[in-house]
């Protein structure tokens, strides 16, 4: 939202308003080329963080902008070329009016209200790290219902992938993106949120939102990662089966060479005995050497386990 009204000092003043939610970034414009005759100033609730001149620019030059609370240690951006400022990963210390003095012959006001949505750190992980298994679906979304004066860029690693101005929307524009994601991005009208389908491994990333509204831009970034889909349970399924029949295997090869041998130890034990001098009679010796030199100790068999 946004109006112009004219101050008590007689300067065009302009109010803009702006909701964002905690972690986000959030840049706000001041829509003009920054020359010699220009001399920039940011307030924040009537204290004074940022000012340029001709031949320097200071961030928090006054002791108040980080007194107490530090609240914007190390959270503000500015472009040297333009004077816009950007407040990095907000939190709601950070909701207040922001207000540009552009002074270039005639003073310009314009006053940024800014409201951050205080949410909780899981529920940012939430919204912004999304995990998934390759083949599923994944919604990146922007939590705002689209106004015809939005525009609605969606970046993957810093390429531009998806756009929404007005009514006309453009997805994969360039042949890279093209080959990428190959017709799986889908935007929704109404809200500006991405879809991609049937994810597949290359599809991680940071993938970035920036919502330009009039003079502010808000821009968030998403963590995505797609995980390749686990045949880990197949294979050691299958593997263990395999296992298993291999030794079910051999332990039957076992005891048939046993039973074999077993056999054949019975048949040379009952062969017939000869009779000796004293009336007993005597077992063949020569059959139990043999026996002895020929038989495979049960131990030898075993030692080897295959299994």
């Amino acid at each position: 939202m946004a109006q112009s009204v004219r101050g008590a000092s007689g300067a065009d003043t302009e109010t803009v308003s702006v909701f964002v939610m905690e972690g986000d970034s959030v840049t706000l414009n001041t829509g003009v080329k920054t020359n010699q005759q220009e001399y920039i100033k940011w307030y924040f609730n009537n204290i004074r963080i940022v000012q340029i001149t001709v031949d320097q620019s200071k961030i928090c030059t006054d002791d108040q902008c980080n007194e107490g609370t530090e609240r914007f240690r190390d959270r503000l951006k500015l472009d040297h070329q333009t004077g816009s400022l950007t407040i990095t990963n907000t939190t709601n210390k950070h909701s207040g009016e922001y207000k540009l003095v552009i002074i270039n012959g005639s003073n310009n006001e314009t006053i940024f209200s800014v409201t951050v949505t205080g949410v909780s750190v899981a529920e940012q992980d939430e919204v912004k790290r999304k995990t998934v298994k390759e083949g599923q679906s994944v919604t990146l979304a922007t939590y705002v219902i689209k106004s015809p004066n939005y525009v609605v860029l969606w970046y993957y690693n810093d390429i531009l992938i998806a756009e929404i101005t007005g009514d006309q929307s453009q997805i994969c524009t360039d042949v890279q993106c093209k080959e990428r994601f190959r017709d799986r991005l889908k935007l929704d009208h109404q809200t500006g949120s991405l879809n991609i389908t049937h994810t597949t491994n290359t599809d991680s990333g940071v993938y970035k939102l920036q919502i330009n509204i009039r003079r502010i831009s808000i821009i968030r970034s998403f963590d995505v990662t797609v995980s390749i889909k686990s045949s880990a349970v197949n294979v050691t399924g299958s593997g263990v089966s395999s296992a298993a029949g291999i030794c079910v295997g051999v332990a039957v090869v076992v005891l048939l060479v046993v039973a074999a041998v077993a056999s054949v130890n019975y048949r040379r034990h009952r062969k017939p005995t000869q009779a000796g001098h004293n009336g007993f009679t005597r077992e063949n010796n020569h059959d139990e050497r043999n026996d002895a030199e020929n038989s495979i100790p049960l131990s030898k068999m075993f030692s080897a386990d295959p299994c």
